[in-house]
């Protein structure tokens, strides 16, 4: 049988587990909002912890909260920053309130350990109380917004952290292959011939974008509207609180943290989340495109393209014998197409917010970060799964450089771009090469058309 113990809010009585450290908020909450299956992130509880342990050290400076009971609130908060009492957090990660019940779902639980760390009983608010003393000085208001950020910033790290891995992974391809040549291709037709060592140098180029862009998202996330209560007011809160709890959060967490400027338009707004989502969506379709013209240039094995040899990873086909598809790739694009699709309910979760306050800050933050550990794990499955064991086909670029029509471009300085291109086209229609069809027609000698098509002149 289980015991229970009652506790009673604004709304009534409700019969909470005795052995549970949260509290009846808390289970109106997980009752209310059975949506996702998935409770708040790991490092949002932890970021909660990391501000309630800020703000009962800026409460007890001031002298508001006595020392004995703030150490218990920060030992309490402590041990959830060690990774314990985590399955204590039980809000779905959707949740209606602006996220009012994971604040409480922390307020709850530190309470209920500090007042045991204290030598009472889980339940018995007049030793430590989850509102008057764990939440003093604060709101949901700033609590929560201030929360997530602290969590992107250190789910961004991560992810930064990936794409500079798979970065170097293509900058050492470009170096492995910087003087192997194959056709370029704009439209999809052939063009001219370029270097692998250019074509993997540009991916690494268009990967340092996202990560200096990566860059400047934090400091966006780092802006937190922390003393700011309910509507950017302070009210209830000491202006000596307001004037010192991002210093101590800073302390806490070890990140480099600033206030907002102005805390109403840093409680009305979340602009900064819209724009380091949209970074997130740039890295996506960097990284999707990347791997789309991979899919491109391994295609085949004998009717594609071939120019690349990617990893066989798994059967292709339950028909086909021997089928080998472009699974890692594959896996890439689908995962630019979620970040896009999170990046839009971003928006739209950030325009819906309605004068002091938006109230759907937890689908943002719950979109932010699967965003940030999708493309963090895309990069690292890409990197070590397809990259690293990535291979150039010389002798098949060989041949479609040496084939291909798109050479002639090297002849119009040369001869003018009407005969290059009556070349071309005779070239073309005539199944010939347009080496063998110059030299027929365009009055040059062969050794001067072997220096003038020699592909390396070319890159």
């Amino acid at each position: 049988m289980v015991a229970y113990r009652v506790e009673r809010d604004s709304i009534g009585e409700k019969k909470v587990p005795l052995n549970a450290y949260y509290g009846v908020q808390s289970l109106r909450g997980a009752e209310n909002f059975p949506i996702t299956g998935n409770k708040m992130h790991p490092e949002l509880i932890r970021a909660l912890a990391e501000i309630k342990k800020a703000a009962i050290i800026t409460n007890c400076e001031i002298g508001l909260i006595p020392s004995e009971k703030a150490e218990a609130v920060k030992d309490a908060c402590d041990e959830i920053l060690q990774g314990k009492l985590m399955d204590q957090f039980i809000i779905d990660a959707i949740q209606g309130g602006a996220g009012t019940s994971a604040n409480m779902n922390a307020n709850e639980v530190i309470s209920n350990r500090a007042i045991e760390l204290l030598g009472g009983e889980k339940g018995d608010y007049s030793i430590v109380h989850p509102n008057d003393d764990v939440n003093c000085g604060q709101s949901t208001n700033d609590v929560y917004p201030s929360a997530g950020k602290l969590a992107s910033i250190r789910l961004l790290r991560k992810t930064a952290e990936d794409v500079k891995a798979l970065r170097d992974a293509f900058l050492s391809k470009a170096e492995e292959y910087r003087d192997d040549i194959k056709m370029g291709r704009t439209e999809m037709q052939d063009a001219v011939p370029i270097r692998f060592g250019q074509v993997f140098g540009a991916f690494a180029s268009a990967l340092t974008r996202d990560i200096r862009r990566m860059a400047l998202a934090e400091k966006e996330l780092s802006v937190l509207n922390m003393g700011a209560t309910a509507v950017g007011t302070g009210i209830n809160a000491h202006p000596d609180y307001i004037r010192g709890i991002t210093a101590n959060l800073r302390t806490v967490t070890g990140l480099e943290l600033s206030q907002s400027e102005d805390l109403v338009d840093g409680t009305q707004n979340l602009d900064s989340l819209v724009y380091v989502s949209g970074i997130l969506k740039s890295c996506a379709v960097s990284i999707s495109k990347i791997a789309s013209d991979i899919r491109l240039m391994s295609s085949g094995p004998r009717t594609g393209f071939g120019e690349l040899i990617i990893p066989s990873k798994q059967n292709g086909s339950s028909i086909m014998p021997g089928k080998v598809n472009p699974v890692i790739p594959e896996m890439v694009n689908q995962v630019a197409f979620a970040v896009i699709g999170n990046d839009t309910t971003v928006a739209l979760a950030a325009e819906a917010g309605q004068l002091e306050l938006n109230a759907f800050e937890p689908v943002l933050f719950y979109r932010l970060f699967e965003s940030l550990e999708l493309l963090s794990a895309a990069a690292v499955t890409l990197r070590t799964e397809c990259v690293e064991g990535m291979e150039v086909n010389r002798q098949r670029c060989t041949e479609l450089v040496e084939n291909s029509i798109g050479i002639v471009t090297a002849l119009c300085p040369h001869i003018g771009y009407t005969l290059a291109a009556s070349i071309a086209k005779k070239a073309l229609k005539e199944n010939r090469s347009v080496r063998e069809v110059a030299l027929e027609e365009s009055g040059l000698s062969k050794e001067e058309l072997s220096a003038f098509l020699d592909p390396k002149t070319m890159v």
